[in-house]
């Protein structure tokens, strides 16, 4: 990711949540209509395990 989309990002985290919403909403808007092959099953378990690794970390803070 380039610095000004990391500028870009930072900024919308700055931002107050309905304006975050507002501009999430105009995104998605706007990128409903690319052309994204689907996401194969090699794909999803692999984003599946990053889930759950994240979540498993998670609990380790919390306890």
């Amino acid at each position: 990711m380039n610095t000004l989309a990391q500028e870009i990002l930072k900024n919308f985290d700055d931002l107050p949540k309905t304006e975050q919403q507002a501009i999430a909403v105009e995104i998605l808007n706007r990128v409903i209509n690319f052309d994204v092959p689907p996401l194969t099953d090699e794909d999803l378990v692999l984003n599946a395990e990053e889930l759950f690794l994240a979540l498993d970390e998670q609990q380790i803070d919390y306890e």
